[in-house]
């Protein structure tokens, strides 16, 4: 028998165990006698009939010492099989990546001018990842991880996780083009008492100056538009050790609900964990969101203050307005007080006193 009396050149792959195990049993050799003949074990010969061991030059040219077959021919079936292998898997992964960026609402991104319209799935794979500043769907996920660990510290919420991931990122997005000086926890509660005098003020300018002061004292301080599938009020976390971020999404669009989230999330910043991600939503609040609530409730009307406005239960506009002055803060504030507490129904005429917010065409 010589070295060229097979010739393996066919037009697909299979896996070199097959052609080995159809030598063996041409020839009547068990694997454990071909095993002894090539100085192998016989574990070895079977994870490369198994499929699970590759065939390498070494044992290539000891199966054409023993059956005949050139060893080229041998690592031709191993790399064409191999290959194989890698397309398919390729393909998978193709699929899998797809299937993933379809997740996303990359038509809304889109919309707001934060990506290019993906013209095909591709595309749509390369923009979500271009988005995050990520290589890899694998390395999306290695990051969520972690951000899933600081949502252990956070209610529960029943945002889509890629709706609530890709929220997340633009806050992150603007909190890294924002210059502050390193956060100054002293500067931070001095800013709260001016910017709750600002509740009072007309909206947008009370915001900007309420931003202002925040990246003043090291926190980034973002409304960011809310996405389909996103049911959450606030979120407050650290971009950096010295640089925090507040993110609203304002989805009830009035001035209470707005100013309540961000003296939650206020809370958070100046007494919790550095280490944790805490996202105001509805749910199961935590022991860190009460006291987040309860310090936002004190703060924005003192205790005292509101146990006497209340038992008078003359909530008429020109009482809440009188009690608001006194308080310097809006009137909005008070009638969202009154409703959480049951004391007023939440359809109600008073709800004319709370200011409505408006996104600007060029909101993100």
């Amino acid at each position: 028998m010589t070295t060229t009396d097979y010739i393996y050149s066919p037009d697909y792959a299979v896996p070199p165990g097959w052609v080995l195990e159809d030598r063996l049993t041409t020839h009547n050799i068990s694997y454990a006698e071909f095993a002894r003949r090539c100085g192998r074990s016989p574990k070895l010969i079977s994870e490369i009939i198994a499929g699970k061991a590759p065939i390498e030059p070494k044992t290539a040219l000891q199966f054409e010492n023993v059956l005949g077959v050139d060893a080229g021919i041998w690592l031709g079936i191993e790399a064409s099989y191999r290959l194989r292998l890698e397309r398919e898997a390729e393909a998978c992964r193709d699929g899998e990546e797809i299937a993933w960026a379809k997740a996303f609402p990359i038509s809304e991104l889109a919309k707001r001018g934060i990506v290019e319209k993906p013209k095909s799935d591709a595309d749509k794979v390369k923009a979500v990842l271009s988005f995050f500043g990520v290589a890899s769907v694998e390395a999306w996920h290695a990051r969520q991880t972690g951000m899933s660990v600081a949502y252990r510290h956070s209610p529960s919420f029943k945002s889509k996780e890629e709706a609530l991931s890709t929220w997340l990122r633009l806050g992150e997005l603007e909190a890294d083009q924002a210059y502050c000086p390193d956060y100054n926890k002293t500067r931070f509660r001095n800013s709260l008492l001016r910017i709750r005098e600002l509740t009072a003020t007309q909206s947008t300018e009370g915001f900007l100056q309420a931003r202002r002061l925040c990246q003043e004292a090291g926190v980034v301080l973002a409304v960011i538009k809310p996405l389909p599938k996103t049911a959450l009020s606030g979120v407050a976390r650290w971009i950096t050790p010295r640089k925090a971020l507040i993110q609203l999404s304002a989805r009830h669009m009035s001035d209470d609900h707005l100013w309540f989230s961000f003296f939650h999330e206020a809370a958070h910043i100046l007494f919790h964990s550095k280490k944790a991600v805490f996202i105001e939503s509805k749910g199961k609040f935590t022991e860190a969101d009460a006291e987040a609530n309860k310090w936002a409730t004190e703060f924005l009307i003192p205790p005292g203050d509101w146990e006497q406005f209340r038992i008078t239960f003359d909530f008429t506009e020109e009482v809440i307005k009188s009690f608001a002055e006194e308080q310097g803060i809006a009137p909005g504030i008070v009638v969202g007080r009154l409703q959480h507490e049951g004391l007023i129904p939440w359809p109600s005429r008073l709800n004319s006193m709370k200011v409505p917010l408006e996104w600007s065409n060029d909101a993100t």
